[in-house]
């Protein structure tokens, strides 16, 4: 299938209300809008911390918005009893660190194997669709492959930090992930720092079939509105894989 989809983080909506308290911004308004927009799922990454998204945003997405849910989290007993007790459409397992600022980098497979293997098992038992996020390594796509995973979100973080001149070997190298992954039957997804300028060349693998791109569409949201940075985007992705939108 040659049609790209948008998943549409949430997340810094629910940053900026929780700088001042309150209830405004409210996330799950954002989601509707993406919703309407033409997003075609909506990503959310609740944080052991809990320093954007809370527990009854994560509840009130599940009630309220049509569009799939995919749930961020962390490899902890409380994420995956969360996410037992919720059910969304996926739930896509990131590292996670108490002072970063944003997500860097994959999660370790290899070190982490045996931790993720129960709580994959016990997420898959139940029958969520799960997700890893992992750098484009073909040592971490093979142990995904032995944690019998259906998808895989792969780190565009260090293609999108690149100058433009270098980013030739990062491609190849996701590249040649993305072939990897689809030859042991994992699908492919791709997001973190993804822009304007930078996404028409991930959009571009014609083996990807999902990107979730969040920060800078919040933020260019302030400039243009939400439906209008969503509906650019896609325009762009679409553009990419020569097709109409």
């Amino acid at each position: 299938m040659n049609y790209l989809r948008l998943g549409v983080n949430i997340d810094h909506v629910a940053t900026v209300r929780n700088a001042r308290g309150g209830e405004s911004p409210d996330p799950i308004k954002a989601a509707l809008i993406a919703q309407n927009a033409g997003a075609d799922g909506i990503t959310a990454h609740l944080r052991e911390d809990r320093r954007h998204i809370k527990d009854k945003d994560i509840e009130r997405l599940m009630a309220e918005i049509e569009l799939p849910l995919n749930f961020e989290m962390a490899a902890t007993n409380e994420m995956k009893d969360i996410a037992l007790r919720l059910k969304p459409n996926a739930v896509c397992i990131v590292p996670e660190k108490r002072m970063e600022i944003t997500t860097e980098g994959g999660l370790d497979l290899i070190s982490q194997f045996d931790r993720l293997k129960s709580i994959c098992h016990q997420l898959n038992d139940n029958g969520l669709r799960i997700s890893l996020f992992i750098e484009p390594d073909l040592r971490q796509i093979e142990t995904a492959a032995r944690l019998e995973v259906p998808v895989i979100e792969l780190h565009t973080g260090t293609y999108s930090e690149l100058r433009a001149d270098n980013k030739k070997n990062e491609l190849k190298r996701i590249q040649r992930a993305v072939d990897y992954a689809n030859e042991l039957g994992i699908e492919c997804h791709a997001g973190h720092g993804l822009n304007y300028e930078n996404v028409g060349q991930i959009a571009s693998i014609k083996k990807i079939t999902e990107l979730n791109i969040g920060h800078f569409l919040i933020g260019e949201a302030i400039f243009l509105g939400l439906t209008n940075a969503i509906d650019k985007m896609k325009r762009i992705m679409a553009e990419s894989r020569k097709i109409e939108v």
